[in-house]
């Protein structure tokens, strides 16, 4: 039901933005002096505003603390989007509604720009009674510092073809975001290297990049989609295996369910710990005046006392 919900909803989009074409009263909102985005995940609207600096206002389309893998964008988000210079989005899955919102924008003039392009996804080994409903490929990349550094790359070409006048600001603030990614590569990898354990258990698949790029061993609770529970059997073979390793944490989320995570922790009295994946900005980080580098700060900060 959903899903027919969605489409119903384009196909209105697309008529009432076609509609508003023709009778010559759709405009854009931007001054010509300042580039209007709008972007998908919290850690694009924070490169896009770390890069674009002044010429830019940007807005994230999911609300914070909601769920990426199902969000869909209402009548006055697609709106929204359609009155934008830039739609930037991930481009690896995690955005369902991505391709439908391209294709109802395609002609009014917004640039859709793919953080990941040129990158290469790890594969993802899923269930095999509860298939993977991204493919098998993890879209979680802006988790990995390295990689996000060519997200970032991708977005400073794309607001320079954008505004060409403005390339110097963009490559000197591009720049300064890239020594900023560095360091956190850094403080991952030797977090991570000096830990006597490499194992964690999270409460979703989110974190298959910290295993490939630093050697570190994810055990999820549920699948790439925090909807995609485990068996009985799973959960209590997890149960067991944290009991024989001696796994002092469970690792959770602020924008997950974490019923599944309670179980475990229950049943092996372990202790638990917040992570942030980052996808949206929970309104208590944005309070506090958090940000992406913090917040990524803050979890290696976690995942040195869960490897003790």
């Amino acid at each position: 039901m959903k899903r027919h919900y969605a489409a119903l909803t384009f196909m209105i989009i697309g008529s009432l933005i076609l509609s508003g074409c023709a009778n010559g009263t759709k405009h854009k909102l931007n001054s010509p002096h300042k580039l209007t985005i709008t972007t998908t995940l919290y850690p694009l609207e924070y490169f896009t505003k770390r890069i674009g600096g002044k010429h830019v206002s940007v807005s994230n389309v999911i609300p914070p603390g909601t769920d990426a893998h199902s969000f869909e964008p209402s009548t006055k988000d697609m709106i929204k989007i359609s009155d934008s210079d830039a739609f930037i989005y991930n481009g690896t899955g995690i955005e369902g509604f991505a391709d439908k919102v391209n294709e109802t924008v395609k002609n009014e003039g917004v640039e859709s720009i793919k953080a990941a392009k040129g990158l290469t996804l790890e594969k993802v080994e899923h269930r095999d009674e509860d298939p993977d409903e991204h493919g098998d490929k993890d879209p979680h990349i802006w988790l990995d510092p390295v990689f996000s550094i060519q997200m970032a790359k991708n977005i400073e070409q794309a607001l320079i073809k954008l505004n060409p006048k403005a390339k110097a600001d963009f490559t000197k603030n591009y720049l300064s975001l890239k020594k900023d990614l560095e360091k956190l590569d850094t403080s991952f990898n030797q977090t991570i290297k000096n830990s006597p354990h490499k194992e964690i258990i999270v409460s979703h698949a989110a974190y298959g990049y910290w295993e490939h790029r630093y050697g570190l061993k994810q055990i999820p609770v549920s699948g790439l989609s925090t909807s995609q529970e485990p068996s009985q059997r799973q959960l209590q073979d997890l149960i067991k295996h944290v009991k024989a390793k001696h796994i002092h944490y469970v690792l959770l989320e602020n924008s997950a369910s974490d019923k599944l995570a309670r179980v475990v922790e229950h049943e092996t009295g372990t202790k638990t710990l917040k992570l942030r994946n980052l996808e949206t900005l929970i309104p208590k980080d944005a309070e506090a005046n958090e940000d992406y580098l913090s917040l990524m700060q803050k979890n290696v900060q976690v995942l040195k006392q869960s490897l003790k």
